[in-house]
């Protein structure tokens, strides 16, 4: 069940409550590819530094471990010992960047494994079954992720068959959710919203799939590869479209600015590798702008990260320090960097949801980015 606390414009401060507990929105989901945050952080880190919702893979679970095996050993909850809600997308997204490797038809996908080359074949309810074994708070339609630049004809007939595998996805979790041996019968389904950078595709879908009354919906292939602008433009023309009274999420994005630009526009869930991925590089955020942490300056420098951050790497550990492990290539220097980075995450979601219950989200964006950009406030 979601709820609209507030509204600041078309920024929305809501609350998701599901079978694994509430999710305050706006929100961003940190990204545990594998059933794990890649820089060796765990899921008690993850209580820590103010995670609300993980994010797994399905095409990476269903691969390795295989998920018969995480449905034999109780679901993903108990296998990665995590207690709140875990999304978990539908695999589609993976497959479709697997381009050398893949055939499309109307029954879905046959594609060769990057790890052993195996055949395998995934459609609309093979992506739900899958789901339904690894026992995800929310599960993630099955679509094709077509290329931004893909012709308008291309574009048009994916989407088209995305609208009927979705119709599919729909049916089957139906089904699944009332199988005694099904373990989270309460599992909750996203609808995803295609079509490039065509706002007229872009419109028609989201009013298509607006009409079968899912649990929420995404904006998926954005941030693929479209400038900045061309994505702006796409939410500015679709989320009006889709359904105010559920939750919006844009798949895959982004930088806080990203962010922050898209709350303004509606959105309310977020993922993204970036802070995860750029802390493994020594790349961390501030409010004063990314650091890289292998420049030289920072040397001897004894400040943390960020002057008042209560992250794990701040409260106690030096620039100089980190700076050190990671050109030793000491695995803790990478795992304080992500911790950081996703604490930062999370609390400028806190503040997000704060300035939008306070009626004073335009002021506090502007802010936060005039800062991040190093502009004197």
């Amino acid at each position: 069940m979601y709820k609209i606390i507030k509204k600041d414009g078309l920024a929305k401060r809501g609350r998701l409550e599901t079978v694994h507990g509430t999710i305050e929105t706006p929100v961003f989901m940190n990204v545990g590819t594998a059933a794990a945050i890649k820089g060796a952080v765990s899921t008690e880190d993850l209580q820590g530094i103010k995670t609300q919702v993980e994010l797994s893979n399905t095409y990476h679970l269903h691969v390795r471990p295989g998920d018969e095996v995480v449905k034999k050993l109780g679901g993903l909850h108990k296998f990665m010992v995590w207690d709140k809600p875990i999304l978990t997308d539908s695999g589609g997204f993976q497959v479709f960047s697997l381009s050398g490797l893949r055939k499309i038809k109307e029954e879905g996908v046959y594609f060769q494994s990057h790890i052993d080359g195996k055949k395998i074949f995934m459609g609309p309810e093979e992506s739900m079954q899958i789901q339904s074994n690894l026992a995800s708070t929310i599960a993630m339609a099955f679509d094709e992720c077509p290329s931004s630049v893909a012709s308008r004809q291309y574009i048009e007939n994916s989407v088209a068959r995305t609208t009927r595998w979705l119709e599919r996805c729909k049916a089957e979790m139906n089904r699944l959710n009332q199988l005694p041996d099904t373990i989270n019968k309460h599992q909750l389904l996203f609808g995803i919203n295609q079509g490039a950078i065509y706002e007229d595709i872009r419109i028609e879908h989201a009013k298509r799939i607006s009409e079968l009354d899912l649990d929420g919906y995404a904006l998926g292939g954005l941030a693929v590869g479209e400038s900045h602008e061309d994505m702006y433009r796409i939410l500015d023309a679709t989320v009006p479209h889709l359904p105010e009274n559920k939750p919006t999420y844009l798949m895959g994005v982004g930088t806080p600015a990203n962010i922050l630009e898209a709350v303004d526009r509606g959105v309310d869930f977020f993922d993204c590798v970036y802070p995860s991925r750029n802390g493994r590089h020594g790349h961390v955020y501030t409010n004063h702008g990314k650091l890289n942490l292998f420049n030289a300056k920072y040397e001897l420098d004894d400040r943390p990260i960020e002057e008042g951050c209560q992250c794990p790497a701040c409260r106690k550990y030096s620039r100089a320090y980190i700076r050190h492990l990671l050109k030793a290539k000491e695995m803790l220097g990478m795992r304080l960097c992500v911790l950081h980075n996703l604490y930062f995450y999370n609390t400028m979601m806190e503040e997000i949801r704060e300035a939008i219950e306070e009626g004073r989200y335009k002021e506090y964006k502007k802010q936060k980015l005039d800062s991040m950009s190093g502009k004197q406030i």
